[in-house]
């Protein structure tokens, strides 16, 4: 194409694989076909990571319609080595444990929801934004909601090895004195002392 006087030669990849410059010094050849592989490769486990979050999120909304439990989550979605560490609980070793642990800390928690605001995949991470749903609404109309993060590493075969939860524990219980919520039964109590260790598994 020509624009400002100047000649510019458009470059493409041909569907060889093969991608020519330098047409008016002599042509260098470069092999892009490693770089396309990998593109795909990559393509694919982006889709691969978004798809085994996406099973994730469906069970969690099972669990809302109170058609399975939180272990479900756990049971299906983690692998056996998996370290979980919430805000309250702190750290949690392993999938039995962390089942236990899913069903324990959600017990009188029945009306919560945690609708995904956006989620994103970077590699084999997942980072998502969501939020702590309590029933009711504000006097502006607005949800009674407290904002969380969630931080997933995906190990493969539709499974992750890895969760942190974050959220400002403060900003949740100032929301639920507001708004005069109480819970739907029985509620365990987190440990005075959690483990706030938040590394992956070794």
């Amino acid at each position: 194409m020509t624009g400002g006087g100047k000649t510019c030669a458009t470059r493409r990849v041909p569907q060889d694989g093969w991608h020519k410059t330098g047409e008016n010094r002599g042509a260098t050849f470069v092999d892009m076909s490693a770089d396309q592989s990998e593109t795909t490769s990559n393509a694919d486990r982006t889709e691969e990571v978004r798809a085994a979050y996406r099973r994730y999120v469906e069970l969690r909304e099972q669990v809302h319609a109170g058609t399975t439990s939180w272990s479900t989550i756990a049971e299906q979605c983690f692998t056996p080595d998996v370290v979980f560490v919430d805000p309250a609980w702190g750290r949690t070793e392993g999938r039995d444990a962390v089942a236990t642990f899913m069903d324990e800390s959600m017990a009188g928690l029945d009306d919560w929801t945690f609708p995904e605001d956006w989620t994103m995949v970077d590699g084999d991470r997942v980072v998502s934004f969501w939020w702590n749903r309590l029933p009711g609404t504000r006097p502006d109309g607005s949800p009674n909601q407290a904002p969380g993060v969630s931080i997933l590493h995906y190990a493969g075969g539709g499974r992750f090895d890895h969760e942190l939860d974050i959220l400002n524990l403060a900003e949740v219980m100032e929301l639920i004195a507001q708004s005069g919520w109480r819970p739907t039964g029985p509620m365990n109590a987190p440990p005075d002392h959690p483990d706030r260790n938040t590394e992956p598994p070794g």
